[in-house]
């Protein structure tokens, strides 16, 4: 990789280390008024067609048949599952809580990579961090005990345990699943086949009726299709291309801080001291795990 491509690379990431962490409040603000499918598909549909004319526009070569398939399996599973169960989830937890259990990517990345075929075997670090996430994690739902008996709030956990391993395993199968397109255009296709699978559900549940644009909604949502989208997908995607997945997935650590300050600036939501000891054993626990897959690197170089 060239110096240019490695430093575009790097900007990519620090993008998504930034815009990601304010996409969580623009969800909890447009979901508010708009249906769930609808408001994460008709994001895509309209994202992905752009960015695939201004490729087109630059001479960039459309996927070949058979890069369709993993094509559609990534986009549906970063984008059709993973965003679109973020956006359902977003209905009824806040978008700091949100953010903070999505930090726990790294550890179902690490365990998925741990299953996948000639796999490096999980170290003592890794095993630690694994453990200090899943405290952390269970601490937060000890200190919101009261609200995991009310049925839409357990609902919305469980949606975004759901966006947390399609997330994973669809930023690890792009990983060993190599297309020969593109990264800029494979995101636009990503784009456009999850905005068309998700807007599709939402009319088939009957959304339209509940499709109204509010002033706040509506910025929310063009906020979504230029920042979150255009830039920081396909950020996403260019960075995972070309830097190692340990280093993309550190996003983790900067997004949380940015939603939390941000629902609690704006949206008013409740920033606890459980929920700040339980944020410091989460990325303390995304670090230590970050270490040991260092390490696991460093001896297959050695």
């Amino acid at each position: 990789m060239t110096y240019k491509d490695n430093l575009k690379a790097y900007i990519a990431w620090s993008s998504i280390c930034i815009i990601w962490g304010t996409t969580y409040l623009a969800i909890r603000i447009g979901v508010e008024d708009l249906p769930p499918m609808l408001f994460a598909g008709m994001r895509w549909l309209i994202a992905g067609p752009i960015l695939l004319l201004v490729l087109r526009i630059k001479g960039y070569a459309i996927p070949k048949k058979s890069d369709f398939i993993p094509i559609a399996i990534i986009g549906l599973s970063l984008l059709g599952l993973g965003n679109g169960f973020v956006v359902f989830a977003e209905q009824w937890v806040p978008s700091g809580l949100t953010s903070l259990l999505i930090t726990t990517v790294p550890f179902w990345m690490v365990g998925l990579e741990f299953i996948t075929p000639n796999s490096d075997k999980l170290n003592k670090k890794i095993v630690a961090g694994l453990i200090l996430g899943l405290a952390g994690v269970g601490l937060i739902f000890w200190g919101d005990l009261e609200n995991l008996f009310n049925v839409s709030y357990l609902l919305g956990v469980i949606g975004l345990m759901i966006a947390v391993i399609s997330w994973s395993a669809g930023s690890v199968y792009s990983k060993y699943k190599k297309v020969s397109v593109h990264p800029l255009m494979s995101a636009a296709f990503q784009m456009t086949i999850a905005g068309v699978v998700l807007s599709t559900f939402g009319i088939s549940l009957g959304e339209i009726s509940s499709l109204h644009f509010t002033k706040e909604s509506l910025i929310a949502f063009s906020y979504l299709i230029v920042f979150g989208s255009l830039i920081g997908y396909a950020s996403y995607i260019y960075a995972i291309a070309h830097l190692p997945v340990s280093l993309v997935s550190t996003y983790a650590y900067v997004n949380p801080i940015i939603a939390l300050f941000l629902g609690w600036l704006i949206l008013d939501e409740k920033i606890t001291l459980t929920i700040i000891i339980a944020s410091i054993i989460i990325l303390l626990g995304v670090a230590v795990v970050k270490k040991g897959t260092m390490l696991i690197r460093m001896r297959a170089t050695n």
